[in-house]
């Protein structure tokens, strides 16, 4: 869908001045010619979000039956607005499977499928050692305030959950955020290396037990693509 955003000619100072002046010299009306500028660079809600996508993503596209299936019925449950569907509740989604086996590519291609299908969307990507980073206490931050950033986002993807260091910090941590989001019924893409049987033992009981309940589970198989690249 296209969106109603432009990109709009923002012309201050002398050297617009000088470029207005050359425009009436020519007969042309430059507020009519700053119109006609935006109206020809139509800016789409998925072309604002590629911006933040990490670049190996920007063009990821979610085949897999489960994910797409998982995409469609939140697109669907968007609350109407003006200007498309917003996200609402709804259920998330684990996409578990050993390494490269294209967990995190279909995880970014789930999110690109709801900005292509008009859903307008606020969302965040982390990985779970950069969210420890972020939020380990330091002078001068307020970690507790990003916590809620992303504890309170309408999509949160959440990359590699297991991966990173654990200890008691990062459990209390990982546990405030799931159960913010399984409480308020927020969509969440998280994924996973884990095998079920170990989330439990890495996450806590707390945490595993939540996902249970809030998650539908993609489990992908496969070599690790990274290493094996297609002739």
């Amino acid at each position: 869908m296209s969106a109603t955003l432009t990109r709009e000619p923002h012309r201050v100072g002398p050297l617009a001045d000088r470029l207005n002046g050359i425009l009436a010299s020519r007969g042309i009306d430059p507020a009519t010619a700053a119109v006609e500028e935006a109206h020809a660079e139509p800016v789409t809600a998925l072309e604002l979000a590629d911006a933040h996508i990490p670049a190996r993503y920007r063009q990821a596209l979610a085949d897999h039956p489960q994910v797409t299936a998982w995409a469609d019925q939140i697109a669907r449950a968007g609350r109407p607005g003006p200007g498309g569907p917003g996200i609402s509740e709804g259920p998330s989604l684990l996409i578990a499977g050993p390494t490269g086996t294209g967990k995190t590519h279909q995880a970014y291609g789930a999110v690109r499928t709801l900005l292509a299908r008009g859903v307008r969307l606020r969302w965040e990507a982390t990985t779970t050692a950069d969210l420890h980073a972020r939020l380990r206490p330091r002078a001068g931050h307020d970690a507790e305030r990003d916590l809620q950033s992303l504890a309170r986002c309408p999509l949160l993807l959440l990359d590699d959950l297991g991966a990173a260091k654990t200890s008691e910090w990062t459990e209390e941590l990982t546990y405030r955020l799931i159960n913010h989001r399984y409480e308020h019924l927020l969509p969440t893409l998280i994924t996973t290396n884990l095998p079920t049987a170990e989330l439990r033992t890495t996450l806590g009981d707390r945490v595993a037990s939540r996902l249970a309940e809030m998650t539908e589970r993609v489990v992908l198989t496969g070599p690790d693509r990274r290493r094996h690249h297609p002739a």
